[in-house]
């Protein structure tokens, strides 16, 4: 039997930006798919910048109305995008980053662009994105891509497992979109043979590639076996392939609509707890990006 749902809106931030409209698209087909509320939000700190209006005056500071703005399109394109989903939308006075993760502790997923307006053109990823990406407790989608992957022409989810994948929830994530739209799951599994062994060496009995590629296959059948029984729907692809893992997924990304990355939080909020995965598929992926944390107690000082 499947696991609950969580419950929840599915978060999606906006900025005016084509990006931003290109991720809010897809949150919109996201949230018809499983069935979830769709929560639009737009971070603006046009107070401290314009200070407040006099109560007798009838004019309105101009960033208050571009914020406005902003939100009230963005629900209009929603709702004429998919008339029967139940959309909020609503103005933060915040910081982009701040309201996104404080927003995204109650989403089922976070969904932001891969750059805001007035970045830059050349950066491969928005600050904003990054850093939500990189702190967030829950799932978090960064939309990017060429237009197949946005319209899920590929039919197939793509997830990389790597060493700490055994029941994490990347996993899980994977096969719940693949039986939610009915696609074909291809689960990677890549594997790098070390600086060359002795001759001796006690593992090394046979050809060296056949035991690294076996013990990647061994991994790969522990982390899909439970989830393959709870989802007997999904089609699956099984792949171990020799390489390093982000180039590996960056490549095969381009036959993909979603890409399923994992990423391991200790627990402390220092720095950008990312991966080198993670970050280089945020950068270089050409579909949209999925990564789901796998929180990890690191052991404080004293702690065996």
């Amino acid at each position: 039997m499947e696991s609950p749902v969580a419950v929840g809106p599915l978060v999606v931030g906006v900025d005016g930006s084509e990006a931003s409209l290109t991720a809010l698209d897809w949150a919109v087909d996201e949230a018809v798919r499983h069935g979830h509320p769709l929560r639009i939000v737009h971070a603006s700190l046009w107070e401290r910048y314009e200070g407040t209006v006099p109560a007798w005056s009838t004019d309105r500071p101009s960033g208050q109305v571009l914020a406005e703005t902003i939100v009230s399109t963005a629900a209009d394109r929603a709702r004429r995008r998919a008339p029967g989903l139940v959309v909020t939308a609503d103005v933060l006075a915040e910081d982009a980053a701040g309201a996104l993760l404080r927003e995204g502790q109650d989403a089922v997923v976070l969904v932001v662009g891969s750059r805001g307006r007035g970045e830059l053109a050349d950066l491969l990823l928005g600050s904003v994105g990054l850093v939500v990406a990189a702190r967030s407790h829950g799932p978090v989608v960064v939309v990017r891509g060429d237009r197949p992957a946005l319209e899920a022409r590929h039919q197939r989810i793509l997830l990389g497992i790597g060493d700490h994948d055994l029941d994490a929830p990347a996993v899980r994530f994977a096969f719940r979109e693949a039986a939610v739209r009915d696609v074909e799951l291809d689960v990677v599994r890549t594997w790098r043979r070390p600086a060359p062994e002795p001759v001796d060496h006690p593992l090394l009995t046979g050809e060296p590639r056949t035991y690294f590629e076996h013990r990647a296959s061994e991994l790969l059948d522990k982390a899909l076996d439970p989830l393959v029984r709870e989802f007997p729907q999904v089609r699956l692809r099984r792949s171990t392939v020799e390489g390093p893992a982000h180039r590996v997924l960056t490549d095969r990304s381009a036959a993909a609509d979603l890409l399923v990355v994992g990423a391991r939080r200790q627990g402390r909020l220092v720095g950008l707890e990312l991966g080198r995965v993670a970050h280089r598929a945020l950068h270089h992926a050409s579909c949209p990006v999925a990564v789901i944390p796998q929180h990890h107690h690191a052991p404080s000082e004293g702690e065996q």
